[in-house]
C-alpha cells in the first residue's frame, strides 16, 4: 500500500468510529453529518465480518497456514498494480492541483510498495518478481479491480474516491486492531506493523479530510452513487481476505 509522510497534525483519532476528526474544522458544526460518518456506517456490518474473518484471527495468533498468507500477497501484489492505476486516475479528476499531488503520490507508492513485497514477503517464501507475476490473477481479484478501474474510469471524482476509499480506510482499522493483538509470528507482526503504525494512519486521515471536503458539495444522487461503489468494494475486502484463506482458483 502507500506509504509516504505527511505533515504534522492537529487532528486525532476518533476511538468509536476509527475516523481522524478535526476538532476545529468546519465540518465540526454541531448537527452536521460527516461524509466520513455516512460512508461508514453503511459498512459497519461488513467490517465487523472482516474483522471476525478466520484469515485475520490466524494473522494474530499465528496460525494462519503460510500458504495462505502466500496466495495473498502474491494476489496482493496483482491487485496494487491496477490499485495504482486506479489512484492515478482519481489524480486526474481531483478537485484541486493538492488533491492530484497526494493521489500521485499515493499512486506512485503502491507501486513502490508492490516492488517492495518482491524483495520482502514474497522473498520470505523463495519467490521471484517473475513467478509472482506469472501466477494467475485470482477471480476475486479480477472481479475486484475490474470493477476498481471501471467506476474510476467512468464516473465522477465522488464515485472514484468511494470506489478506492474502503481500501485506504479498512486496512487502516484493520491493521489498528491487529497492532493491539500483535503477533507471535514475526512474518504476521511486519504486515501488521506496516498498516498499523502512524504513517499508514495519517496517509488515510489525509483522503478522510478530502472526503469530507467534497460531501459538502455533493447532491443526494452522487452521495449515494459514492456510498454504492464504497460499500461494494468494502464486500470486495472481505472476498479478497476469504479468497486468500480458502487459496480459491479458477473452477473451469
Amino acid at each position: 500500500m502507500v506509504v509516504i509522510m505527511f505533515h504534522d497534525r492537529d487532528d486525532v483519532p476518533d476511538r468509536r468510529t476509527g475516523a481522524w476528526e478535526n476538532r476545529t474544522g468546519p465540518d465540526n458544526v454541531a448537527g452536521m453529518t460527516k461524509l466520513r460518518d455516512e460512508l461508514w456506517s453503511s459498512i459497519e456490518d461488513v467490517y465487523a465480518k472482516i474483522l471476525d474473518h478466520p484469515f485475520l484471527g490466524g494473522l494474530t495468533d499465528g496460525t494462519l497456514p503460510r500458504e495462505a498468507f502466500r496466495y495473498y500477497v502474491i494476489q496482493d501484489s496483482h491487485y496494487l498494480n491496477d490499485y495504482a492505476r486506479a489512484l492515478a486516475v482519481c489524480a486526474a479528476k481531483a478537485p484541486t492541483n493538492a488533491d492530484t499531488a497526494m493521489f500521485c503520490a499515493h499512486a506512485g507508492g503502491a507501486i513502490a510498495v508492490e516492488q517492495e513485497l518482491h524483495a520482502g514477503f514474497l522473498a520470505d517464501f523463495g519467490i521471484s518478481a517473475e513467478e509472482a507475476a506469472a501466477t494467475p490473477v485470482s477471480p476475486t481479484t479480477r472481479a475486484y479491480t475490474s470493477y476498481l478501474l471501471t467506476v474510476c474510469y467512468g464516473g465522477s471524482f465522488a464515485e472514484a474516491l468511494g470506489a478506492v476509499l474502503p481500501c485506504y480506510w479498512i486496512y487502516a482499522r484493520v491493521g489498528e486492531a491487529l497492532l493491539e493483538k500483535s503477533s507471535p509470528d514475526p512474518l504476521y507482526q511486519r504486515w501488521i506493523g506496516t498498516y498499523g503504525g502512524a504513517e499508514f494512519q495519517e496517509i488515510v486521515a489525509a483522503v478522510l479530510e478530502l472526503t469530507d471536503r467534497i460531501g459538502a458539495d455533493l447532491s443526494t444522487a452522487e452521495r449515494d452513487r459514492m456510498r454504492e461503489h464504497f460499500v461494494t468494494t468494502s464486500r470486495y475486502e472481505w472476498m479478497f481476505w476469504d479468497a486468500a484463506w480458502r487459496r480459491e482458483a479458477w473452477p473451469v
